[in-house]
């Protein structure tokens, strides 16, 4: 980002940051636009992270994660991440504010927070932990709420899978198992990890479906006034309904292996035939690829002729 004017670093914007599982909505709350020194931005958000400048970074995707990240993604301890975070604050002056929220406590629902953010502090990253889970987390990366020199009214992203690259565990409930040497910030798909242990490992899905959806609100208002919208929960774990939002994952056909051929069946002195066949394991949905044919047959010498 450009070194703003004199004005515009005295910019402010209070923001509202909503989290929620599996879904959440946002309603702009208005306000004046312009990133300048009067301008005033509130969002609402949920979870732990800062309001920072281009010369920090609490996390990033191919990038070593920090001993403090590491700490909260595998234990759900943020005081050394806290502190990292303050440390940048001090030495450099480029994180303008701390904020956190409080956790989900179920697997669906929605958190929230309040933050402040700055013409030269526009970006906000954050990171929320899966739990349980051996190094997971859902987050965002440096967002600028400052789209040239105004702020957003509203920005809401889906939010996918992170692997902090700090442990080697599978599942959700893998026993502690360090990775050495630790490995970058990696995001978890469908078929990676490829190794059918893993509890993400859907191969047959072309994308995961997202974990949370976090919406981020500008506020003119009083920060007490700001009400957090509530989110349309799917009836079901992992059940995408907002199918205009959310686009739905093809989900292509699969088929079982081919049976053994059946006898050649046919009259004496001229050539049989025999068949094998397979059956549908998942029927296709949502535009994937069609089931290809289900029976097969085959030229052959017959066995007993007629």
């Amino acid at each position: 980002m450009e070194n703003p004017s004199p004005a515009a670093a005295l910019g402010k914007a209070l923001c509202a940051l909503l989290l929620a599982t599996l879904g959440a909505a946002g309603q702009p709350l208005g306000g004046e636009s312009i990133c300048s020194a009067r301008a005033l931005a509130k969002y609402s958000i949920t979870f732990t992270g800062a309001a920072h400048s281009s010369d920090y970074s609490m996390w990033r995707k191919n990038q070593y994660v920090s001993n403090g990240l590491r700490d909260f993604a595998e234990r759900g301890e943020a005081w050394a991440l806290m502190k990292e975070i303050e440390a940048a604050g001090e030495a450099l002056q480029s994180v303008h504010a701390v904020f956190s929220a409080p956790a989900v406590p179920s697997g669906t629902g929605q958190t929230s927070a309040e933050l402040e953010v700055q013409r030269r502090h526009s970006l906000v990253s954050f990171v929320v932990r899966i739990v349980p889970s051996p190094d997971w987390f859902v987050g965002v990366d440096s967002l600028d709420l400052c789209d040239g020199d105004r702020w957003r009214e509203q920005a809401a992203l889906d939010l996918y899978p992170y692997d902090a690259g700090t442990d080697s565990g599978f599942t959700f409930s893998s026993p502690n198992f360090a990775t050495i040497p630790q490995d970058t910030v990696t995001e978890i798909t469908s078929s990676s990890p490829s190794h059918p242990a893993n509890s993400f490992y859907y191969p047959r899905l072309k994308a995961l479906p997202p974990i949370a959806r976090v919406t981020l609100v500008r506020l003119r208002q009083s920060p007490r006034a700001f009400i957090p919208p509530a989110p349309v929960l799917p009836s079901r774990d992992n059940e995408i309904v907002d199918s205009a939002s959310v686009p739905e994952t093809p989900l292509d056909c699969e088929v079982s292996l081919w049976s053994s051929w059946g006898l050649c069946g046919g009259h004496c002195g001229r050539l049989g035939t025999k068949s094998r066949t397979r059956y549908v394991r998942v029927q296709p949905a949502n535009n994937g690829s069609p089931c290809p044919e289900l029976e097969e047959e085959a030229e052959c010498v017959p066995d007993n002729c007629v």
